[in-house]
């Protein structure tokens, strides 16, 4: 799959342009439960905008489109995403709706201890729709990256998600995320959730899927079964944690070992994966490298704090994606791998 330019006539056509909601989130000073926890730091959240984010810190051009309060967090969040290199001018503001926060722990996502406090009902995101958002703009991209998160918010957002994943000529390559949050299907009361994104995975170009929630959310076991039920995006990528990754693409299956990773925090890798093969996708990398591009950036989010990690430079990426198979497998990757000199060893054994 190669990426054309668009057809659109907006005049400032970028590389990428990701379209969901962005929130202010509240990362504990301290390990423990919210109720213990005395003060928090203050960072971005969002699949698509971590998306924009790591693009644009990795010299790609990148418009976020989206829309947050008139308040001092939607400030705070035009701004911060705004210093990653990202272009916020098709960011709507709105003077009636809050801009979406919420609270987390700082425990493992994956343990029961976890805790997620979303304040975002009736945030300034779930007013996007056909009307309110500028699909000049929108379109502007030679990919236009979206989630199954912004469908949830709202019938307005799934309208409009459904306006951009419909086929027609001269779109964009729409890439998806399917990000199945059956927390927030459960209570928004316009679709059924696993319903509503096997429709609109159907109608992208790129999907993105973890086995894992595509057995819960579809109750389909296995990347195979996956494609059966997702036969119309040319390129499926199955995300099989730390198994590795299964790319469809064609009549051609390409699967890839996960790396040896040192983590610190399991969070944010999805949105890196999803950053690094559509990085590799731009430049029309083979689709094997793809693949192992989407592997090193998460490797880069897992081997720090946040969600949000400098992806590897260029060159170095591309030296470790280019590796025959037995050195792939021999990597070992650690906190501050990303700076490692580009003479290092195929081994990359960093502390």
């Amino acid at each position: 799959m190669t990426v054309d330019g668009p057809r659109s006539t907006a005049p400032d056509v970028v590389d990428v342009v990701a379209l969901g909601e962005s929130m202010v989130t509240f990362l504990p000073s301290v390990p423990g439960r919210l109720a213990d926890v005395p003060s928090f730091e203050r960072a971005i959240g969002g699949a698509e905008s971590n998306v924009a984010c790591v693009l644009a810190a990795a010299g790609h051009s990148v418009r976020w489109a989206g829309r947050v309060g008139a308040d001092g967090f939607g400030d705070h969040l035009v701004e911060a995403i705004g210093a990653y290199g990202v272009d916020v001018s098709a960011v709507r503001r709105d003077p009636a709706r809050p801009t979406g926060v919420y609270f987390r722990t700082a425990g493992d996502r994956a343990t029961d201890a976890h805790e997620v406090a979303y304040y975002r009902a009736g945030s300034a995101a779930s007013a996007m729709s056909v009307d309110t958002m500028d699909l000049d703009a929108v379109r502007s991209g030679r990919v236009l990256h979206l989630s199954g998160i912004t469908p949830a918010l709202s019938a307005g957002c799934l309208g409009l998600t459904r306006e951009l994943t419909a086929r027609r000529p001269c779109r964009p390559l729409v890439s998806f995320d399917v990000n199945h949050r059956p927390g927030l299907w459960r209570d928004a009361g316009h679709g059924h959730g696993p319903e509503v994104l096997l429709e609109l995975a159907r109608g992208a170009d790129l999907v993105f899927v973890g086995d894992d929630e595509a057995r819960d959310a579809w109750g389909l076991d296995g990347p195979e079964a996956v494609r059966a039920a997702l036969p119309e995006p040319e390129v499926l990528v199955v995300k099989q944690g730390a198994t590795g990754a299964t790319a469809f693409h064609g009549d051609h299956v390409t699967s890839v070992p996960a790396l040896h990773v040192g983590v610190v925090a399991a969070v944010g890798a999805g949105d890196a994966f999803a950053a690094g093969f559509l990085s590799a996708t731009l430049r029309e990398k083979p689709v094997r490298e793809r693949l192992r591009h989407g592997h090193l950036w998460a490797a880069a989010a897992l081997t720090v704090p946040g969600d949000l990690a400098t992806p590897p430079a260029r060159d170095h990426a591309d030296r470790l994606a280019a590796l025959d198979d037995a050195a792939w497998g021999r990597l070992r990757l650690g906190p501050g791998w990303t700076h490692a000199e580009e003479g290092a060893d195929e081994e990359v054994r960093t502390p």
